[in-house]
């Protein structure tokens, strides 16, 4: 049952508690003021004790709740992996077992809990948060929750016939718990497709440095692969960055105004626009750029933005300190 649910049966019975209670003293004593008295301690105490068995009740159903996600989704997780071999399946069979049409848009999602929690908090957050997140973005269905380990769990968000709708900045709105997002996909094959581009965006989220809360595949594709080899990918960054890959606030201005700058064709108009500078402004901070950098930027144009873009979401994991 909803935690609410059980929370709410301990204020009903409290409310029925301190009914009985003025009956009985008004029944039996006719001094207003032993009466008020004696009311104002009962008062107290049971608040005391309803406060403290509430408390109590939530964080044993929370820890309750996660044993029971890990228990009830055992035999859901096993087949789910199954599905995600390329193994051939039989679509409604497994349709029925995980209670999640597969012939529809999914979204799929990997969430987990950053840092040290209580145990018995973590599913249960996500397990909200999911809830919340289907609500916003008008699912209509309950999504597919599948959980790991006690901080990180799987999500299928069923999305029917949208092709690409928004995630919503509130989406999975919670201080320590961090998402990576792949991209809709339709059928079989993007029930299997979109959960993989999940779990490469998240290699990139955790490689980042500092990283963000949200991280989606359209905005780290490119970068997922790279980071199988982290080594390989900093050496490469540098080298092709020079100069411009020290960690300073100096260099990540230059390094911020040559990303637009690239991003909007090369035109120093929309990046005074964009950045709300002045033209001259941005023509000088682009060729100081230029000057940090091993060659032209004419001349290794892809690398550079393939570069800057590793910058920008993998942070101090690529730079070079100062």
């Amino acid at each position: 049952m909803p935690i609410v649910a059980l929370i709410r049966s301990y204020r009903m019975g409290h409310g029925r508690f301190l009914a009985q209670c003025v009956q009985e003293l008004t029944g039996r004593y006719q001094d207003t003021e032993l009466v008020n008295a004696i009311m104002a301690r009962v008062i107290e105490v049971s608040f005391r004790y309803i406060d403290r068995v509430s408390e109590h009740v939530i964080a044993v159903y929370q820890q309750e709740r996660d044993r029971w996600l890990l228990s009830w989704t055992t035999v859901r997780s096993a087949r789910v992996r199954a599905v995600l071999r390329d193994e051939p399946v039989d679509v409604g069979a497994t349709e029925a077992a995980l209670g999640y049409h597969l012939r529809q848009h999914h979204l799929g999602v990997v969430a987990w809990v950053a840092g040290r929690r209580d145990p018995g908090e973590g599913l249960a957050r996500l397990d909200r948060l999911t809830g919340a997140a289907a609500g916003l973005l008008g699912c209509p269905a309950r999504p597919l929750f599948v959980p790991q380990d006690e901080t990180l769990a799987w999500i299928w968000l069923p999305l029917g016939a949208r092709v690409s709708p928004e995630m919503p900045a509130e989406a999975f709105d919670d201080g320590d718990t961090r998402v990576a997002v792949g991209e809709p996909a339709h059928g079989l094959p993007g029930f299997r497709g979109t959960l993989r581009q999940a779990l490469r965006t998240r290699d990139v989220a955790l490689a980042a440095d500092p990283g963000t809360r949200v991280t989606t595949f359209a905005d780290v594709g490119s970068l997922a692969l790279m980071c199988a080899d982290l080594t390989a990918t900093r050496e490469w960054v540098r080298d092709t960055l020079g100069d411009l890959a020290v960690d300073d606030e100096p260099q990540a201005r230059l390094r911020e105004t040559l990303w637009i700058f690239l991003s909007t064709g090369a035109s120093y108009t929309a990046t005074a626009e964009r950045m709300i500078l002045h033209k001259n402004s941005v023509q000088y901070r682009v060729r100081k750029a230029e000057e940090a950098l091993p060659a032209s930027i004419q001349d290794r144009r892809a690398e550079l933005e393939l570069a800057l873009r590793a910058c920008r979401y993998l942070g101090r994991t690529v730079l070079r300190e100062p």
